[in-house]
């Protein structure tokens, strides 16, 4: 399905093709109202692009965050710190858990590793049990999620994980109004109420990593090749929408496809195109699909090209075993851990902050060797900064992907 710089509407449906995303919905900007969810034929990416939020977002990427110099998932940007003391109390805590789902290999990873952050907290006697409601991608399963906590009754924080950030935003203001701490993470809702909301950078800030990325490597007039799970979700919409600010502005020649994460249509697009012509570079909004795009250029017999993927495992292999000029944006999966952390943090009364926005830096070519070996005997959807090697477990659960 060819795309101009339109955004085009999704051929599939949001529930069906949202499990394809290897990725999650980006926090610092609500997708369109939610009685047009995906942007119309005709839409602008600009309806996706903020001046403001780019701005903010690039700037972040330049900034050394603070905190513990090897704990990543305890890092953090430009923070405003809050005072915790008003829930400070002894004693293990009942955690309980509302997340939008595991249905991707992303959302997987980061679920098997905060699993074995709270067997830590369990046996340092700070969280007594974490009861997890898994919405299955669906708002009105995570709403019911979130109020059945309520009324339970037992909780002593909530967790939660947003399926959607409209629909989800009464849902949370209710457990905020128990008076019982609420950490939202991942994706945003539309109140402050929170104690904390945690995520990594952003979306444009992948945007702009990566179209920074190939434009320094290929020259004005090159094409380059927009490979795209779907529409309509706003942190993929984000990142295409500052890639494409920067390409245009750089005379970069960029068409971009959705391919639904099918390998068997990316091999045919990039097929396609080559047969038109010389393809430089290759842009992706998630590594799903990445192998495929490089091994329609060896069908080709051509060179190939300049390529961002993920860093996802399976991408990481193809890019060493090729040698191809590559970066892997990342969206740090490391973020599971840190609710739980945040939330043995409140209960000791420590100032945290108020929006934890986590560093999202790339692997490049000088770290790729290292993020290898690191998750070597890792399965191909395993995501290299997932922040869990110092967790029990390390590295059997994540290699045999035990989720719970």
């Amino acid at each position: 399905m060819r795309r101009s710089t339109t955004i085009a509407t999704a051929a599939v449906a949001m529930i069906g093709v949202f499990a394809l995303a290897g990725c999650t919905t980006d926090p610092n900007v609500a997708p369109p109202a939610a009685t047009d969810p995906a942007p119309s034929e005709s839409a602008s990416a600009n309806e996706w692009f903020d001046q403001e939020v780019f701005d903010t977002q690039d700037a972040q990427r330049g900034v050394a965050p603070e905190g513990p110099a090897d704990e990543p998932y305890l890092q953090y940007i430009n923070a405003e710190m809050v005072d915790t003391s008003e829930y400070a109390s002894e004693g293990a805590k009942k955690a309980c858990f509302a997340n939008a789902s595991i249905s991707n290999p992303w959302r997987q990873t980061g679920w098997i590793t905060m699993n074995q952050q709270l067997k830590v907290l369990q046996d340092e006697g700070v969280i007594s049990e974490m009861e997890t409601r898994d919405a299955q991608d669906s708002d009105d399963t995570q709403i019911a999620d979130i109020d059945y906590f309520i009324a339970e009754g037992g909780c002593d924080v909530f967790l939660i994980s947003p399926n959607s950030t409209a629909a989800m935003t009464p849902a949370v203001e209710r457990a905020c109004e128990t008076g019982k701490p609420v950490i939202v993470f991942d994706r945003g809702v539309q109140t402050d109420c929170p104690v904390t909301f945690i995520h990594p950078i952003g979306g444009f800030a992948w945007g702009i990593d990566t179209a920074e990325f190939l434009i320094e490597n290929l020259e004005p007039g090159d094409k380059v090749v927009g490979l795209r799970i779907l529409p309509g979700v706003d942190v993929l919409e984000q990142r295409w929408a500052a890639a494409e600010k920067l390409f245009t502005e750089a005379g970069i020649d960029a068409v971009d496809y959705f391919t639904g994460a099918d390998p068997a249509e990316i091999k045919s697009i990039i097929s396609d195109e080559l047969a038109k012509g010389d393809v430089k570079g290759i842009w992706m909004d998630a590594g799903d699909g990445a192998v495929a795009a490089i091994e329609a250029f060896e069908d080709a017999g051509v060179d190939y090209p300049v390529m961002t993927g993920e860093d996802e495992m399976s991408f990481l292999r193809k890019w060493k075993e090729t040698g191809l000029t590559g970066l892997a944006p990342v969206y740090s999966n490391f973020q599971w851990r840190t609710p739980l952390l945040a939330a043995q943090k409140i209960f000791a009364g420590e100032e945290i902050p108020k929006e934890w926005v986590l560093p999202q830096s790339p692997i490049t070519v000088d770290e790729l060797d290292q993020y290898l070996a690191a998750n070597e005997g890792m399965p191909d959807g395993h995501y290299a900064k997932f922040g869990g090697e110092n967790l029990p477990g390390f590295p059997e659960v994540w290699q045999q992907r035990q989720i719970p």
